[in-house]
């Protein structure tokens, strides 16, 4: 019996041991074999099955870009990996020859792996004990396509350790895909997925980043560099100090390309001589990174990301759904209207009112959409902090930081902030309520100063004045703010009513005392719920006004005007009806009747001096500057908290319903006083009358006969 196979195993020991990369060769030079054996059809048949079809048709991750609402000025992008999309038809032939030089010279001839290749690693490695590796392009794309489409850690790891039992799986796919893709549609997923160092996933991230400009308009020099940095980003990145290693690589990658005769040996011994000439560019990233000229947006983008995060259609959680917006390519273009979100931050003072402690913001809604149209307060959107004064509430502690003149807290709403009392803007929603129960507008009370009610077990609340003492109707009660004639309206058509309305019209309960009183159990004796005890925000307070402004149709609030998947259609979702909708169309539902609305804003009209259609406001109101100053039909109320902590207004016109608040985020405690309370007045007025200029003037639906009384 021969001793040759025995010595030359044993010779094949060491050159196991000369690292992994020899095991892998070796399996991968053994493949037509492996693969017709037990070994091979266990480790490879199943997992290639399985995905060499979804690799066909797999798509990368790709930026998300937030649009104004031109469609076409990009504030910002979301991403986790930098990367547009880019057909091959629109990359430059130089940075497919290029790639072609630098990693797979073969590409073109093979069908997925290469033997030559391996062939030729085995012997390197066995006798260096190096790790050259194997992979062709298609190989390589394999590897990255199945770790970006893997969706636990463990098919990441699958897709990436460095194992025999990867290699075989990766030549099998890589020979399947190749039988499902041609040559170009491979090239054109390697492109779009390959890393380049500096977040820069795909060709034309990595054009961009270090050439500002497009792969189509990429010369044979700057392809060279790029392909180069795929082996080794960071060890080739031509953006360090020190270019050698850069120079060097992309010298090789010319020579290669020169070889293979893509380039002319004359051409490519001037290249070489050049040094490598970058103009780098930084992609904004998140609603930090608008530009200074749209730094106020940063709180409506905020917003968006809120909104999109609790969005079923992107997932069943928020961490699905945030990965969906750094991952999915969307196009998503905000819905504000630059005219009125620049009439918002004139009139909150988004420049020149920032140091104060006292946020004023405002939010404009669409009634019957439900469209943010502005969202502006007297900040300004800065993950810097450093230069905050501390903060005004005092158990904060003295590290803690004011939220002034930086910030990116969601003061306007949207967030976890619970937002701020908001006073007697609350009414409203008792009012609603007995109306759309069948009170009538001419319901009269004779209001006491004091009024001790038996239903709230003896609480008795008094009027802000003892000039509002006396005969009350809905329209002189609402316009003069009168706090006893609504305790009374409230008992009358029942807490719980008014508290469940709320909610139908977008109101949530962010803290514990809020939900405690609003629940079952305890709603039904909320008496305060009508002095707006309760917190809210501008953006919910905006919204709930923009039903009434609509008839009683509540439209959800929503950020966007449109949402496009990658491929330029509409995104859209399934109803629990079955019905595909598109996510950015309004979601809208009747809340309460038309005339029990059009009553409301009858009656709304008081406080603005405005005249109503119906009835008598009972000689004066709380702002009665504002019709004066919109110059149109306009509807809204006042509030004030307590000490005047806060104050607010909202008002509305058909077309438009914003809310503006005045209040220390930081220490509720901290009263804004009464000689700040007009502010939130002037700045809705002031936003309604400059957002709507130049639009034709619309009149409010009279409410009937039946419900006046």
């Amino acid at each position: 019996m021969s001793n040759r196979p025995l010595a030359a195993a044993g010779r094949l020991v060491p050159l196991l041991r000369a690292g992994l990369i020899a095991a892998i060769v070796i399996a991968a030079a053994a493949y037509p074999l492996v693969a017709l054996t037990g070994l091979g059809a266990k480790a490879t048949a199943h997992a290639a099955d399985q995905k060499t079809r979804v690799l066909a048709t797999a798509m990368p991750a790709e930026t998300s870009y937030v649009y104004a609402p031109d469609g076409r000025t990009v504030l910002t992008m979301f991403y986790e990996e930098y990367r547009q999309y880019t057909k091959l038809s629109d990359m430059s032939p130089n940075i497919q020859q290029a790639i072609v030089a630098a990693e797979d010279s073969r590409f073109y001839q093979h069908h997925g792996v290469d033997p030559k290749g391996v062939a030729r690693a085995f012997v390197s490695n066995a006798r260096s004990g190096g790790s050259q590796g194997a992979s062709t392009l298609t190989m390589q794309y394999v590897r990255m396509a199945l770790r970006d489409s893997a969706t636990t850690p463990k098919e990441v790891q699958e897709a990436t350790q460095q194992t025999s039992l990867r290699k075989v799986k990766e030549m099998r796919m890589a020979l399947d895909l190749e039988k499902e893709m041609s040559k170009e549609q491979i090239m054109e997923r390697y492109l779009n997925s390959a890393y380049f160092g500096h977040r820069a996933y795909g060709i034309y991230a990595a054009s961009e980043i270090f050439f500002s400009k497009t792969p189509k308009n990429l010369t044979p020099v700057e392809a060279a560099t790029l392909a180069g940095l795929v082996k080794s980003p960071s060890e080739y990145d031509p953006a360090d100090s020190d270019q050698k290693e850069a120079t060097g690589r992309r010298n090789y990658v010319l020579d290669r390309m020169s070889q293979l005769g893509y380039l002319s040996p004359d051409s490519v011994a001037a290249a070489k001589s050049e040094p490598i000439r970058l103009k780098l560019t930084t992609p904004p990233h998140d609603c930090a990174a608008l530009s200074e000229k749209y730094n106020s947006w940063g709180f409506a983008c905020d917003y968006l990301k809120n909104w999109w995060s609790t969005q079923p259609a992107f997932g069943a959680n928020r961490l699905e759904r945030m990965d969906k917006l750094r991952r999915g390519g969307y196009r998503i273009v905000l819905s504000l209207d630059p005219k009125i979100q620049e009439a918002a931050e004139k009139n909150v003072g988004t420049k020149e009112a920032t140091g104060s402690p006292f946020a004023n913001g405002i939010v404009v809604s669409e009634p019957g959409t439900g469209r943010v149209k502005a969202m502006a307060v007297n900040r300004t959107y800065s993950l810097d902090l450093s230069e905050n004064p501390p903060n005004s509430n005092p158990e904060a502690g003295p590290k803690m930081k004011a939220n002034y003149p930086n910030t990116v807290a969601p003061l306007l709403g949207g967030g976890d902030l619970a937002g701020y009392q908001a006073g007697s803007t609350f009414k409203m929603f008792p009012m609603l309520a007995a109306l759309d129960s069948g009170m009538k507008l001419s319901t009269s009370f004779n209001a006491p100063y004091r009024y001790q009610s038996a239903v709230y077990d003896g609480w008795a609340p008094t009027n802000a004045s003892g000039a509002m003492t006396g005969q009350q109707t809905m329209w002189s009660g609402f316009g003069k703010s009168v706090n006893t004639y609504f305790v009374w309206l409230e008992e009358k058509v029942g807490a719980e009513r008014a508290v469940r309305l709320a909610e139908q019209l977008g109101l949530r309960w962010r803290t514990d005392v809020d939900r405690d009183h609003a629940s079952p159990t305890r709603a039904s004796k909320w008496g305060a719920f009508t002095l707006g005890v309760s917190d809210a925000t501008p953006l919910e307070m905006a919204n709930a006004y923009a039903a009434v402004a609509a008839d009683g149709r509540y439209c959800e609030a929503i950020p966007v005007s449109a949402i496009m998947n990658r491929d330029g259609t509409p995104t859209t979702y399934i109803t629990p009806g079955g019905i595909h909708r598109e996510v950015a169309k309004p979601r809208c539902r009747q809340v309460v009747s038309a005339d029990a609305a059009r009553a409301a804003t009858d009656a709304a009209r008081c406080p603005t001096g405005d005249t109503p259609a119906r009835g008598s406001c009972g000689g004066w109101s709380t702002a009665d500057s504002v019709r004066g100053t919109v110059g149109r039909p306009v509807a809204g109320k006042t509030g004030t908290t307590d000490s005047t902590r806060s104050a607010w207004f909202v008002g509305y016109t058909p077309e438009l319903a914003a809310a503006s608040f005045i209040s220390d985020p930081d220490n509720p405690f901290n009263a804004v006083g009464d000689g700040q309370s007009q502010i939130p007045i002037a700045a809705v007025a002031e936003t309604l009358r400059d957002g709507l200029k130049g639009t034709p003037t619309r009149q409010f639906t009279p409410p009937s006969d039946a419900i006046v009384g």
